[in-house]
């Protein structure tokens, strides 16, 4: 009898140590509640005159039920099926309007009753803005005069937003063009009820093809059916007063644009065949152009499907890509062609060629500048001028050429020719205007363009403004930021004779706020808003952006943040350490070793990062330098695993020089790729106590024809595969983590499977692990209910095993 009872009870604590913990939602201490239930301020817009402002608010968090939708995920979408929009929108939940000279904000009246509003568009003339509103049954569309500040429902809830906005603005700002659900519209096709005809068959035709791996893709006959019917709309004209007719016929419409001068409309629909490797976006395309009226004009672009693509992230497809309007003609696109075939390994001279093509497209396409990298933009200004870049990602290379587009250009001027990651040598952006078409071109003056750069130095950051010489091809700087208290950012150039720009200015404990800045006039600025501080509880909290070494010499900082109260100078007391990072890739330890921390950036804490903690008694390095270099020939990746211990010894032994810390009780976290990090810090070191890694892939032959900034196939560098892997090491993981995933990730890579397998295989393996899946979430995190509960796990998780580790 003593063994029967003595054997039910090993079964009793066998099954407990092993059963699922009944777990309700929970809220994080009152420290950290005060901070994460907070009210958002709200996002603002400016008309082009600068007059009028547009206030728009929303919630600081969705809930569980915002999330809990009738939803379809397929080639890359999500889809609310009931309502006709993407499943993850985040929706504007009320409008004012004000003056921007004056204080007064105004309610705009006549919105629809529980707003959920998205799709905001300014019209031509600034005058008005259109909004779609999601009701119960579907998507409405609406209009708000600014001046008036009322709003007026134009439509039933009927427009087609599955693919993206469904309204473009005809260039009178009378009318707008909208994708409607087709009145004949067939059910949906119920899958959990149909039997399938037969198996599904793909087939390989040898040729190689490296594809990543992608979520939410079509899977049979069944899904490409409900595909097609939630992308087909039709194309209506409507004007102000609801009147509406028929433009174009019902299609599978992804994208829609008129030119400049409102005379042609360019047209993209998807083509068969679908396909179930690739999302979309590489499905077959076919753009048309028509005139206003509706009337076909010319098909500009076919795009065959695209399964099949070289290796590497400079590789692109054959055939017209980048088309778009010209921002400066009235009515002529551009497009970019590869001239390697799209293939990075082939040795040729050139490697893109750019196009003008002027409607009504009667002639062939004009060649305007070939390129000898990647195309990577341009920027148009007038008849004569544009600004186009192109790029090599293997050697980080980026250049900037002055073009004429009204020839072809066989030796453009190049102006800019650097590593893309020295962000000490940025010359910063050049900045637009609106032209006469109501477009963005580049801001001209008495044949001088205008850089706004954000002044990233070795002494801190200090943005900028330079007058670039278009004769001289040399820089005169107009104005530069000096403060060392506060970070200013310049946001625009709303006048340059009178020197007037717009900026924002916060520091550590200040909101950003908005103000025009007069750079002709000293300390002439004039507050636009007047944001306050949610988080005045760490008004006390100690801030400071820390630099110090690898054992190599790399150099590394971190931003620093100390309880409110912590005696700096005496040190008497130890505190625990949490260390949030994410690594990154680069090619020169030049770059990997610029600081782009501000300490003046104003401290927002989110679930994003551990900064909550500083009111718990912990020191917390908030986005901690983890660079993975490698040089010349050498890829970052051939030695991750090394450098990454490197960078955690590094953050730890800078903490402690400064006396603040136990280095007993350091924690490391990250969230996607920073997940896969701290996994791997807590397989091939002993340098922490404990770690929380969110929404990562932990086995990476699972993304085996690529991964993050690793351009090589698995069975090139198994090796490093096997070796970066997590999951692979699992038996070397002893100690305690904290998992978590959302149960519904749409990431590229980092499945929720992910997660579920390797808490199995460190649970089999006896590793102290707790995985916590979070319904219905994605990768990021967005539900009141699981923020608030992630934040209550997060806490009892590090309280155990860092702040009370024995």
């Amino acid at each position: 009898m003593k063994i029967i009872k003595t054997t039910l009870l090993s079964l009793f604590l066998i099954t407990s140590m092993y059963a699922q913990e009944n777990v309700t939602y929970q809220k994080p201490s009152k420290e950290i509640l005060e901070l994460a239930d907070f009210e958002r301020a709200p996002a603002i817009s400016m008309d082009n005159k600068m007059e009028y402002m547009l206030l728009t608010y929303r919630s600081t968090y969705k809930t569980l039920m915002d999330l809990n939708l009738n939803e379809m995920r397929l080639a890359g979408l999500r889809i609310d099926v009931n309502t006709n929009i993407s499943s993850t929108v985040t929706y504007t939940t009320n409008i004012k309007v004000r003056k921007v000279k004056d204080t007064q904000e105004i309610q705009v009246k006549g919105l629809p009753a529980n707003p959920r509003i998205t799709n905001i568009t300014w019209s031509p003339d600034q005058s008005k803005i259109a909004f779609t509103n999601t009701a119960i049954n579907g998507v409405e569309l609406w209009i708000v005069d600014i001046k008036t500040a009322q709003a007026t429902k134009l439509t039933e809830a009927n427009l087609n937003a599955n693919i993206g906005n469904p309204i473009t603005w005809f260039r009178d700002s009378q009318s707008l063009l909208i994708n409607q659900i087709p009145a004949n519209r067939p059910a949906l096709i119920d899958t959990s009820k149909n039997l399938p005809n037969g198996p599904i068959v793909s087939v390989s035709e040898g040729v190689v093809s490296s594809n990543r791996t992608y979520q939410d893709l079509l899977k049979n006959k069944t899904d490409e059916a409900n595909f097609e019917t939630l992308v087909n709309s039709e194309l209506y004209k409507i004007d102000l007063k609801g009147n509406k007719s028929l433009f174009i016929k019902g299609d599978l419409y992804v994208g829609s644009s008129f030119s400049p001068d409102g005379e042609y409309i360019m047209v993209t629909t998807l083509q068969k065949p679908f396909s179930y490797l690739v999302s979309l976006n590489r499905f077959p395309m076919k753009t048309v152009v028509y005139d206003k009226a509706g009337k076909l004009v010319k098909e500009v672009n076919d795009i065959p499907l695209s399964e099949i693509m070289p290796k590497g992230f400079m590789a692109t497809r054959e055939g017209k890509r980048s088309m778009g309007w010209r921002a400066d003609k009235p009515a002529s696109i551009y497009f970019v062609e590869a001239l390697d075939g799209g293939d990075p390994a082939k040795d040729v001279p050139f490697r893109d060629e750019v196009f003008t093509w002027d409607a009504p497209f009667n002639d062939a396409p004009k060649s305007i500048v070939k390129l000898s990298q990647r195309y990577g933009g341009i920027t148009w200004g007038d008849n004569n001028l544009a600004l186009v870049s192109d790029q090599w990602y293997d050697t980080r290379n980026t250049r900037t050429f002055i073009i004429d587009p009204s020839k072809f250009n066989d030796a453009p001027v190049k102006i800019e020719d650097r590593n893309s990651q020295d962000v000490y040598n940025d010359p910063g952006t050049f900045e637009l205007k609106r032209n006469e078409f109501d477009r963005y071109v580049l801001a001209k003056e008495n044949n001088k363009l205008f850089l706004i750069g954000q002044g990233y130095t070795a002494k801190g950051q200090f943005p900028f403004i330079d007058e670039f010489d278009l004769s001289s091809l040399k820089t005169k700087r107009l104005y530069q930021s000096t403060y060392t208290d506060k970070k200013e950012t310049i946001q625009s150039i709303e006048d340059v004779k009178k020197g007037l720009v717009l900026v924002s200015i916060q520091s550590a404990t200040e909101y950003p706020n908005y103000y025009f800045r007069n750079i002709n006039k000293k300390n002439d600025l004039k507050a636009i808003t007047s944001f306050k501080n949610p988080f005045s509880t760490l008004n006390g909290v100690h801030k400071e952006v820390i630099k110090y070494k690898r054992e190599d010499g790399l150099e590394l900082s971190g931003t620093l943040y100390l309880p409110a109260g912590y005696d700096i100078k005496a040190k008497k007391e130890k505190l625990p350490l949490l260390i949030w990072a994410y690594p990154a890739e680069y090619k020169d330890k030049n770059s990997a070793a610029q600081v782009t921390h501000n300490p003046n950036e104003f401290t927002f804490p989110s679930y994003g990062s551990f900064i909550y903690w500083v009111t718990k008694g912990y020191a917390v390095l908030d986005d901690a330098s983890f660079p993975i270099v490698g040089e010349g020939k050498e890829e970052p990746n051939d030695t991750y695993v090394q450098q990454l211990v490197a960078n955690g010894k590094a953050a730890i032994d800078a903490v402690d020089a400064l006396g603040y810390i136990d280095r007993k009780r350091v924690a490391v976290g990250g969230h996607s790729y920073g997940a896969f990090m701290t996994a791997n810090l807590l397989t091939h070191s002993d340098l922490f106590a404990a770690g929380i890694a969110r929404s990562g892939a932990y086995n990476r032959t699972l993304t085996p024809f690529g991964f993050q900034s690793e351009q090589r196939n698995y069975w090139e560098v198994p090796e490093v595969y096997n070796t970066m892997s997590p999951f692979m090491n699992a038996g070397k993981m002893k100690t305690p983590m904290l998992l978590v995933h959302g149960e519904a990730d749409n990431n590229p890579g980092t499945f929720t499977l992910q997660t579920e397998r390797y808490f199995q295989a460190l649970k089999g393996l006896g590793a102290p692990v707790r995985m916590v899946i979070l319904p219905k979430e994605s990768h990021g995190y967005a539900a009141k209910e699981n923020i608030f509960h992630l934040l209550w796990e997060q806490d009892q998780f590090l309280e155990k095993y860092v702040k009370n580790k024995k």
